[in-house]
């Protein structure tokens, strides 16, 4: 069964893709059936945000779609960028210009403690909808340990607790057993499997 993943994201569908290696289910994206455009994310959540990106792309095949919102939240910035993370350098930022700007905000900071969010909107055919969620603590770093992953601006500088590596130095299985997106993206998983049956 083909669901589509709302993104562009190279690293985030390779990141996904993973997880659902093995099902029953295909994963295809937004480049592999060449639906242009993007929604609007104007939500006040990453939840409502995901969902929007979900419907805008339901709307225009009336197949299963599933669709992530990540952000990370750091506390000495009272919990900023949050939904923002993406953008908050400017539209046009780069990956490398949103890294930069995130530790030069944090300059001269000892508190360091964060979390990465991710919320998935998981469409069906008929447009009913279920949200998963997962979060993970850790620390932002002073500087980038390596180069980020492809439109990653975070990957570099962010190390979960109990971890020594930051995202960007782990092998993609590993990251997807701990990471934010992987925890959401094995629940979606899981309701999936329970749900293949009633699918069909």
């Amino acid at each position: 069964m083909k669901i589509i993943l709302a993104t562009r994201n190279p690293s985030k569908a390779v990141q996904i893709r993973a997880i659902f290696d093995g099902s029953p289910f295909k994963i295809i994206t937004l480049d592999d059936i060449n639906i242009e455009g993007d929604a609007e994310e104007n939500g006040a959540t990453l939840e409502e945000n995901a969902l929007k990106k979900a419907m805008f792309v339901h709307e225009k095949t009336k197949n299963w779609v599933m669709a992530d919102d990540s952000g990370i939240f750091i506390d000495a910035l009272s919990g900023e960028p949050g939904i923002k993370s993406a953008r908050w350098a400017g539209d046009d930022a780069s990956t490398e210009e949103i890294t930069n700007f995130t530790l030069e905000k944090l300059e001269g900071c000892k508190d360091r403690t964060a979390t990465f969010k991710t919320a998935v909107a998981l469409v069906t055919p008929e447009g009913k909808f279920h949200i998963f969620e997962g979060e993970v603590p850790g620390r932002v770093l002073e500087a980038p340990r390596t180069k980020p992953q492809p439109k990653m601006p975070y990957s570099p500088i962010f190390v979960p607790d109990g971890e020594k590596l930051c995202w960007a130095e782990m092998e993609t299985e590993y990251e997807n057993k701990i990471s934010h997106r992987g925890k959401a993206f094995r629940k979606v998983r899981e309701f999936l499997d329970q749900s293949l049956n009633s699918i069909k």
